[in-house]
């Protein structure tokens, strides 16, 4: 269930910014059939409820020379609960890993998952040995890491950023 109301002229609005987030307001407004005084008042909402988070710029990573997309599953060491018992609220393994993991710029993407692995990671480097260097150097080097499994992306068929909006 969704924490913000949304009627069909704010769905429409959101829909129209998910397509191209750099149109004005007086064009929005065209396209939703309302003034641009109202349609301004509810992206404020919007915006102001958490429903809009931001406005970013999508790049394309191969132009980037990001040409190198894999899919990590990890799992965590689970004995002990935590590491690094001595302070009064150790930090778990999973807490440590989080804080890591926000540190690596390779890392575009992390969920944490059910099933056999802990955590699914979206990992976009330059090309094999950058993905080496990642995974040696930094994610097996990791200590609460205990398994990791790779799949790479053959070819995208598919990839939005935009939310159904039923």
């Amino acid at each position: 269930m969704a924490d913000t109301e949304l009627d069909a002229i704010d769905r429409k609005i959101l829909a129209i910014l998910q397509e191209n987030g750099r149109l004005s307001n007086q064009e929005i407004a065209e396209r939703v059939n309302l003034s641009p005084s109202p349609c301004l008042r509810r992206i404020r909402r919007l915006e102001e409820s958490g429903v809009i988070r931001g406005y970013v710029a999508l790049l394309d990573p191969q132009k980037l020379g990001l040409g190198l997309l894999a899919y990590v599953n990890v799992r965590l060491e689970k004995r002990g609960g935590t590491a690094g018992t001595r302070s009064p609220n150790p930090a778990t393994h999973a807490d440590l890993f989080r804080e890591a993991v926000r540190a690596w710029p390779e890392v575009v993407a992390c969920d944490a998952m059910t099933g056999d692995m802990d955590y699914l990671l979206r990992v976009q480097v330059e090309d094999m040995a950058h993905f080496s260097r990642f995974v040696q150097d930094q994610l097996l080097h990791h200590p609460s890491v205990i398994d990791v499994k790779t799949s790479f992306s053959l070819e995208r068929i598919k990839e939005t950023t935009a939310l159904p909006l039923l």
